[in-house]
């Protein structure tokens, strides 16, 4: 590993529902793609409020001994991610990889809310606030953010909403655009599946490395 690599870093920061076990794979994988030291974020992700999560990582990432410090995020991992650069500018420089990240709200979690008996508390104060209450997102910080959307249409999401044009099953495309992010790329992958994916770790890799993805 050569000495550029040993300076940085990157923060796996886990979605709804999990407690960061499910990014072993993915941190494996990106750690042999790029060389860089990988950590995982946990955080408990329906109790708690955004702000909470956004504030243990902070401190998660201001005690990571970087040079440059990157950020991974899978879906409601990446807004915890967003409303943490938006809060601090102090964290070493480096960029952030969005994964099916629902910037632009959730009709899946909408629909949950309404039609699910305790739907709000069984999404969590965190996913009530920025998928079903909350504004619209968009990016004016000075650090680069790239975001993965994925086009196979395979998750519980359809179970509760009728998800329009292309979507990886739980969120749609449309729903992970992000005004002011430096790139934007569809993967052949559904929600879950963006977590074993070898094209988003090649993805991704290229992004952090490059600043831009790779488009065909």
């Amino acid at each position: 590993m050569s000495d550029a690599s040993s300076a940085s870093r990157i923060i796996l920061v886990h979605g709804l529902w999990m407690s960061g076990l499910q990014l072993g794979v993915l941190g494996r994988r990106l750690q042999a793609a790029t060389g860089y030291a990988v950590d995982r974020f946990s955080y408990p992700t329906v109790a708690g409020s955004m702000s909470d999560h956004v504030r243990r990582l902070i401190d998660f990432a201001r005690a990571q001994q970087a040079h440059r410090l990157h950020f991974v995020a899978h879906s409601l991992g990446g807004l915890v991610v967003l409303r943490a650069l938006q809060r601090t500018d102090e964290l070493p420089p480096g960029r952030a990889v969005l994964l099916g990240t629902p910037l632009q709200g959730s009709r899946a979690a909408q629909s949950v809310a309404r039609a699910v008996p305790f739907g709000k508390a069984i999404l969590g104060a965190a996913v009530n606030e920025e998928c079903i209450d909350g504004p619209l997102h968009e990016w004016t910080g000075h650090r680069d953010i790239g975001v993965i959307a994925g086009s196979l249409g395979l998750g519980l999401g359809r179970l509760f909403a009728r998800l329009d044009g292309e979507h990886d099953g739980t969120i749609m495309v449309e729903e992970t655009r992000l005004p002011g992010a430096k790139d934007h790329v569809i993967v052949r992958t559904s929600h879950t599946g963006m977590l074993l994916s070898h094209e988003v770790v090649r993805q991704a890799g290229h992004f952090l490395r490059e600043g831009r993805f790779i488009h065909a």
